[in-house]
């Protein structure tokens, strides 16, 4: 039996302290926070998506940065193994649209409350508002640490701190200031899953505007680097929303400026099937003038910008409308243009991009390669993935290896 100090209690420490628990090691958590799990009562818009009910293969292709580095994490503890742990504990859970699994009483709380049910039933003993300050290493291997409140000696600890975004949250960066004090490098952070904004003003003038089952392109030297087909919302930054999110992750370490982005506003039909669309609107409201004219097949508040980005006069008759002017219309509403200024800062990302490298920490157990007793789990890694419960499956799959790992 070991004695292991797990730093973090959200979803990656709350999994840990289990793996460790069900070992028989001696297990204490310090969370700085009054209570556990406080970012996962804010996933999902506080119903938290906590895993994506697909194979571990299929899981893989949403991880964006270092998908390798999981395939033992993700084949230990699977979608599946989280689905069960918490059915099995008196805890259903429902798959929605995507593969998206939730709680079925849809509270974020239900989740938490069951791990930490769990842990305590296994003897964890839990330490609320207290914060770690330092780790005692000593010839590159785990003593224990020093709180605000006390000291205390183990032979492992596990860092599940998590990263910077969500700072009310607890996640302000303790892990990074360990792992670099210890020797590790760190991967430069950024925002991911977060808005972007849009050197475009007209972006201003659609706040609050959503729009359903669109295509979002980005182009790089007008090359297809990434699409995405779903949904978005204006702001009043510029452009946010489940696609838009997804596509932040793709693009949050490359030059923004170099990549303009198109929303696609009609991808289900082709460029000849919406101009016919369009002439058969002009037929039936026949006589009127353009900017009346697309009642039909646009949302009203984006119709005078697209009118406008035409460059087809508002006041003329739709039946005066040339071909030529239907086809920039139709271009137009299939290529919507935008241009990225920045993302979002990393207070409103979802998640922390970069964090501890990869290459010096143990895919099978997470523990450093380079400080024996020390493990990194969750959201502090430098991996990442889009939306839809892939994330907190990380961290719960990270956490259990790095946790279970310990005898």
């Amino acid at each position: 039996m070991s004695k292991v100090i797990i730093i973090g209690g959200g979803a990656s420490g709350l999994m840990a302290a289990y793996g460790a628990l069900k070992n028989q090691n001696e297990v204490i958590l310090i969370e700085k926070n009054e209570k556990l799990g406080k970012k996962l009562y804010i996933t999902g818009k506080g119903r938290c998506n906590l895993t994506n009910d697909v194979e571990p293969i299929d899981f893989l292709e949403n991880v964006i940065s270092n998908p390798k580095f999981l395939l033992s994490s993700i084949n230990t503890f699977t979608p599946e193994d989280t689905i069960n742990f918490f059915e099995n504990r008196n805890t259903p859970l429902k798959i929605e649209r995507g593969g998206r699994v939730f709680p079925f009483s849809n509270k974020a709380s239900d989740i938490t409350n069951c791990i930490t049910k769990e842990i305590k039933k296994l003897g964890c003993d839990i330490h609320l508002n207290e914060e770690v300050k330092e780790l005692i290493i000593e010839n590159n291997e785990v003593k224990g640490i020093i709180t605000n409140l006390s000291k205390y000696y183990a032979t492992h600890i596990i860092c599940s701190t998590g990263g910077l975004s969500y700072q009310s949250t607890g996640s302000t960066g303790d892990g990074y200031h360990f792992a670099k004090a210890c020797g590790h490098k760190i991967v430069d952070t950024r925002p991911s899953l977060v808005g972007l904004n849009i050197n475009e003003q007209f972006t201003k003038d659609l706040q609050g505007l959503s729009l359903e089952n669109i295509r979002i392109t980005a182009k790089y030297n007008e090359k297809i680097i990434e699409q995405f087909f779903g949904e978005m919302i204006f702001t009043h930054f510029g452009i946010s929303g489940p696609v838009i999110l997804s596509l932040s992750s793709k693009l949050n370490r490359l030059n923004l400026r170099d990549i303009a982005i198109y929303i696609d506003l009609k991808p289900a039909i082709t460029n000849a099937v919406l101009d016919a669309r369009i002439l058969r609107d002009f037929l039936e409201l026949k006589g009127k003038i353009f900017k009346n004219s697309l009642d039909l097949l646009l949302p009203k508040k984006i119709i005078p910008i697209i009118i406008k980005l035409s460059g087809i006069d508002e006041f003329k008759k739709n039946d005066q409308i040339t071909k030529t002017e239907r086809e920039k219309l139709v271009t137009t509403i299939k290529n919507l243009e935008m241009h990225i200024d920045s993302l979002r800062p990393l207070s409103e990302a979802i998640i922390t991009a970069g964090g501890v490298a990869i290459s010096e920490i143990n895919p099978k157990t997470m523990e450093s390669k380079l400080i024996k007793g020390l493990s990194f789990c969750g959201e502090v890694l430098d991996v990442d993935a889009l939306t839809g419960g892939y994330n907190i499956q990380i961290a719960f799959s990270t956490g259990y290896c790095a946790g279970n790992s310990i005898n």
